[in-house]
């Protein structure tokens, strides 16, 4: 089963529990997928669906340290809510010790040894750690093996 289609039963089961956070957060992944096929008049693929998801959840993020510097902690909690749902439909994330092993075995095939590499590197993992690593946690691993 797709993403989307998995979204979708997702969404009857939340409205049919009562569970509002859940069912607020799967319409506005949903929203966000409607406006990029109608705007770019595509079909998203399960790739596409997770880019997007990962988009939602940093400006939510964003949001949030906004709103803890206005001192909304109601709205804190309704963005951190959120970020936790988007976050069950991402593929499992990379821990620390993964992501950095992987960065190692990338930057040896690259053949990176100082800082000017850090753009050769981060192009290819940012390919290769797709939905599995975002790509602040990639950046400052690059910065770390390469520093």
């Amino acid at each position: 089963m797709g993403l989307k289609e998995q979204l979708k039963d997702d969404l009857k089961t939340a409205m049919r529990e009562k569970n509002v956070v859940k069912r607020d957060s799967i319409r506005a992944i949903n929203t966000m997928i409607k406006q990029i096929e109608v705007d770019e008049r595509k079909e998203l693929n399960d790739e596409d669906v997770i880019k997007l998801i990962q988009k939602g959840i940093k400006q939510r993020e964003e949001a949030v340290i906004q709103y803890k510097d206005a001192s909304r902690d109601d709205l804190v909690q309704k963005e951190q809510e959120q970020i936790d749902v988007f976050k069950e439909y991402l593929p499992k994330q990379l821990s620390d010790e993964e992501l950095e092993a992987g960065m190692k075995e990338l930057i040896a095939e690259v053949g990176a040894t100082s800082m000017k590499d850090v753009g050769k590197v981060m192009g290819q993992a940012t390919k290769k750690f797709a939905g599995v690593a975002d790509g602040k946690r990639i950046n400052e691993m690059t910065k770390k093996l390469l520093g």
